[in-house]
């Protein structure tokens, strides 16, 4: 699955193998899960996937196992806690992006009544099937995760630019862009026939 004709990413490392093969792509409407996408990619900035996946699980112990409600309750003791963890980045700008972003959150599933639906309504609940040839296709933002990048920090989100929302939205599998000739490009699109987002 990791010829040059698929998606070679996938082959730097073991966990990343694994994240391909099981995740990336894969249409999410579970608020948990799309939290704590937020926190990876927004960790990732400036740094390679690989950085942040070797540490996805330091970071789901560290972050009350990805539950925004405690994260978003987090004080100044426990900034300094998150910044001690070798588990994570102890960026200090990070860290407290981590604890507003969960706030924001929060304050997004007040209003739409889950932060799924908020997300969703961007691509009108419906998973945008592409379909690259090769990875060199793929872009790196487009006007859409502009768009979204801005309201997410119209609503208080940080560390969301529109690289990092892309990337997100291909994690949480509101794109697909595993290439054509990846076994995985199919599989993900017969998921999204299935998708909706009150699955969550």
């Amino acid at each position: 699955m990791t010829d040059e004709s698929s998606c070679s990413w996938a082959a730097r490392s073991p966990e990343e193998q694994h994240y391909h093969d099981h995740e990336w792509g894969v249409p999410i409407a579970d608020d948990r899960k799309l939290f704590e996408f937020v926190i990876l990619e927004g960790a990732q900035a400036g740094l390679s996937w690989t950085t942040i996946i070797k540490r996805r699980e330091g970071y789901r112990r560290a972050l009350a196992g990805f539950d925004p409600v405690k994260v978003a309750r987090f004080d100044a003791a426990d900034q300094q806690r998150l910044l001690a963890d070798p588990g994570i980045i102890r960026n200090r700008a990070k860290v407290k992006s981590h604890i507003a972003n969960a706030q924001a959150f929060l304050a997004v599933q007040t209003e739409f009544g889950s932060f799924a639906r908020y997300i969703w309504d961007f691509v009108d609940g419906k998973p945008i099937q592409n379909a690259w040839h090769s990875l060199a296709e793929l872009p790196a933002k487009t006007a859409l995760s502009d768009r979204i990048s801005k309201d997410l920090k119209q609503r208080g989100f940080s560390f969301m630019g529109s690289t990092i929302v892309y990337a997100h939205m291909q994690a949480t599998g509101m794109i697909n862009d595993h290439v054509l000739a990846c076994p995985r490009h199919a599989a993900v699109a017969l998921m999204a026939e299935k998708f909706s987002v009150d699955s969550g």
